[in-house]
């Protein structure tokens, strides 16, 4: 007789709960068909420091992996962008803006579905499942523009389906946190972020190098390559997630959690502060290949040995690994007071890149915005290294919901409301350059609101006389 998928995993839920009153062993793994872990127990010492801890880092590897090629996929049309208009894509500038904010766009909407998606397929089945998914743009580049030139509505929707790839923080990051235990579970979910964030700067060294090392004819460049490099690497990763990683029997969704965070006003409040923190990394992530490219053109490429090689990448390098130190750094001296210092000093750079705009040399300006990269990764940790903390002192202690429910279902809604930023930043951008001519009015937006987001930063949660600050949120 078979079984349905719902009914195989009632029948597990079921044996894990009699193995609890059983006394199943410690130390060994209890894996059911279709890799099935019905006895996974991170906070019992016994198990975590025997099977345990070796399998959610095997799991952690690969969900890094995904993730990584999730973001590298979310961003190629941030490279691709500056190529087309020599292929013959005659492209308007607001054209090419809407190129690079639609894939931030999807991927913060999908975000909030991909969350919910591991209790209901499995960790280990999802993983497999959103990186085949990264073939729809992938493919798509690459047999469409091998084909020809075509319209750009075309464009738009092709460009609209890397952001897919978005989507893979969301589900990556919620199956990471059911694998450890509360004291690591911080520097696990640090880790996974970082490893995707890292995929932005590589797609933004290798697109380049991929596209004119295989030029065409008189080095026109190749771009189909763009889409085709990360394909065997897709196939790779679900190949390994496949094998090597797991499902969790325990994993489930918290619906009336997800329903009751969306209520607390502090989600929105840091929702708020992330897109100043993710949403800039994303936003001026997806645009600085642009932005160079029409500031400083002669600047915008340097040939290699035949390939392009552009510098672009080196503001998401330094973000991804700026953002563990934002995370530690809360750990030691509070969120708050790390959150508002930085985004006082997000403030100041951008009001100098403005007031320097006319006349700094691309040496000054890629120092510059190398500075605010940085800000945005200490940013990235510090106002989610918040959330938990938190949700502890603002949910009373007689909530039905409780604030660890609350905070795990915040988490979710936040990096999907944060990712918001990665399409707002080339938009506003684009509407100071087709109104007035210049970036000036978009930068000074910028300044505006880093500090606008610091006040809000000081006044909820640092000022004096607050259980927040008596408590060094």
């Amino acid at each position: 007789m078979t079984t349905t998928p719902g009914a195989e995993r009632t029948l597990q839920r079921t044996r894990q709960t009699a193995d609890s009153t059983t006394g199943r062993p410690d130390d060994r793994l209890v894996v059911e068909r279709g890799g099935w872990i019905t006895n996974w127990q991170p906070e019992n010492p016994t198990f975590w420091n025997g099977p345990g801890r070796p399998t959610a880092r095997q799991n952690l590897l690969w969900s890094v992996f995904c993730e990584f090629l999730g973001f590298a996929v979310w961003q190629m049309w941030s490279v691709m962008v500056i190529f087309l208009p020599q292929t013959g894509f005659d492209l308007s500038s607001s054209q090419q803006f809407w190129l690079v904010s639609l894939p931030p766009l999807v991927g913060a909407a999908v975000r909030i579905p991909y969350s919910f998606t591991v209790a209901v397929f499995g960790g280990r089945n999802w993983t497999v499942i959103s990186a085949l998914l990264l073939l729809i743009p992938t493919v798509a580049t690459t047999v469409i523009l091998m084909a020809g030139n075509p319209p750009v509505w075309i464009l738009y929707v092709i460009a609209a389906t890397a952001g897919l790839g978005g989507g893979n923080f969301a589900s990556s990051m919620s199956n990471i946190t059911f694998f450890f235990p509360k004291a690591e579970k911080g520097q696990a979910l640090g880790i996974n972020a970082a490893g995707g964030n890292l995929g932005v700067a590589v797609a933004q060294l290798v697109i380049p190098v991929a596209v004119t090392l295989f030029a065409f004819g008189a080095f026109t460049p190749n771009l189909p390559m763009a889409g085709l490099i990360w394909i065997p690497f897709i196939l790779l990763a679900a190949w390994g997630a496949r094998k090597y990683m797991h499902n969790l029997s325990n994993a489930s969704n918290d619906i009336k959690g997800s329903l009751s965070a969306l209520k607390e006003k502090h989600l929105w409040i840091i929702a708020f502060l992330y897109v100043g923190a993710f949403g800039s990394f994303m936003g001026f992530g997806s645009v600085f290949p642009t932005l160079i490219n029409t500031q400083f053109p002669a600047f915008s490429s340097f040939s290699v040995l035949g390939a392009a090689l552009g510098l672009a990448f080196l503001g998401p390098l330094v973000g991804s690994l700026a953002r563990p130190y934002g995370g530690r750094l809360a750990d030691r001296v509070g969120g708050a007071r790390v959150s508002t210092a930085v985004f006082l000093c997000m403030a100041v750079v951008t009001a100098i890149m403005v007031l320097m705009l006319d006349t700094v040399t691309f040496g000054g300006y890629l120092a510059l915005f190398l500075v605010l990269f940085t800000l945005t990764g200490l940013a990235n940790g510090s106002v989610y290294r918040m959330i938990p903390t938190v949700f502890e002192l603002s949910v009373p202690a007689d909530d039905s919901v409780g604030h660890e429910r609350k905070s795990a279902a915040a988490m979710g809604y936040i990096g999907a409301v944060g990712g918001f930023g990665g399409f707002a930043i080339p938009q506003v951008l684009n509407l100071s350059e087709s109104s007035t001519g210049s970036f000036t009015t978009a930068f000074w937006v910028f300044a505006g609101t880093y500090l606008l987001m610091a006040v809000v930063t000081w006044v909820v949660y640092r000022r004096p006389g607050t259980t927040f600050t008596r408590e060094n949120v």
